[in-house]
């Protein structure tokens, strides 16, 4: 059976009451989709550990929002959606409920009659056992695999990764339960002090990530940001008579007073550099920075480099290249 989103204030509540503990018995998950963490997907949300109307997650970062009760394992973009990342079982189990046939479209508050309740989207649910289920939600249309019923075992395919169902941006909201209480698998006993308490229920180190790069790319334009998020902004050639040149980079979980520092160098050294200071706590956003061009650019490789600096210390940088034609 497929739930809404509902407020957390009881899970929070009991999680600082110490009524949901860890034990040598508890469910251990395997990463429940094709990605590696840091690399080719990203982390952006985790269950909000805040009873009353504001969100944080288990370390008081704001990688969270009002009532959020699972883990978002996000992709890069639309492109890397559209490739097909598979989802599968975080554990073995029993298959209870599945839904397909919702499409894949970012959510929009006008459309509520669209979704209808059904905020999860396509997804699965696993019984576990022991009082344990998980449930896989906004998967791709036409996607899943499984059937009610259906016994699976820790890797098994469910489907893939999509945009269905309440969505922002194409990912695997992953929930765990236990004795129908939601629990975060990052702090299973809750958090205190800004502290997650009891050990992760993660059968391999999971890596909590205060926020970083998602990507970058260069352009002969400022792009839009509908285009970073599709995965369609980037160019590997340009012409040395391109009307700019611009690098762009793309970033998760940005707090106020951050820095993004956006560098260009040219084949015989430095081109042009920028900080830019984020002026505000944000999920997502991109910033660029370029020249418009005058004369043509000499040809050759031109490299970027994107870093992203909080309280004076890099947390995350990317880099990457353009080929300037001579054509």
């Amino acid at each position: 059976m497929f739930c809404r989103f509902a407020p957390v204030a009881l899970l929070s509540l009991l999680l600082s009451a110490g009524l949901l503990r860890a034990n040598e018995d508890d469910l251990r998950l395997a990463l429940p989709l094709d990605c590696t963490p840091g690399r080719d997907c990203f982390l952006q949300n985790h269950v909000d550990h805040d009873p009353g109307p504001g969100a944080r997650d288990f370390t008081c970062g704001p990688l969270s929002y009002d009532g959020h009760r699972g883990t978002d394992f996000a992709l890069p973009s639309l492109a890397a959606m559209q490739a097909g990342v598979p989802v599968r079982a975080a554990a073995p189990g029993r298959v209870t409920g599945q839904r397909d046939g919702m499409i894949d479209r970012r959510y929009d508050p006008d459309e509520e009659a669209r979704i209808d309740g059904r905020d999860c989207g396509n997804g699965v649910v696993i019984d576990h056992g022991a009082g344990w289920v998980t449930q896989y939600c906004h998967m791709r249309q036409g996607s899943v695999l499984v059937r009610e019923g259906q016994r699976v075992e820790t890797g098994t395919m469910l489907g893939l990764v999509g945009l269905s169902g309440r969505s922002q941006f194409p990912h695997l909201h992953l929930s765990l339960r236990k004795d129908g209480k939601d629990v975060d698998p990052f702090a299973p006993e809750g958090a205190e002090g800004c502290a997650p308490q009891g050990a992760p229920l993660w059968a391999e180190p999971l890596a909590y990530t205060p926020g970083g790069l998602i990507s970058l790319g260069f352009l002969d334009a400022v792009p839009t940001f509908d285009a970073v998020r599709a995965g369609t902004a980037d160019r590997r050639s340009l012409p040395r008579d391109a009307p700019a040149l611009v690098l762009w980079a793309f970033a998760f979980g940005i707090r106020e007073g951050d820095v993004l520092r956006l560098e260009i160098r040219a084949p015989d050294g430095p081109w042009t550099a920028q900080d830019v200071t984020l002026e505000r706590t944000q999920a997502q956003l991109f910033r660029a920075t370029g020249k418009r061009l005058r004369q043509p650019l000499p040809p050759g490789l031109y490299t970027g480099r994107a870093a992203l600096i909080r309280d004076g210390e890099v947390i995350s940088q990317k880099t990457g290249a353009v080929q300037i034609r001579a054509d």
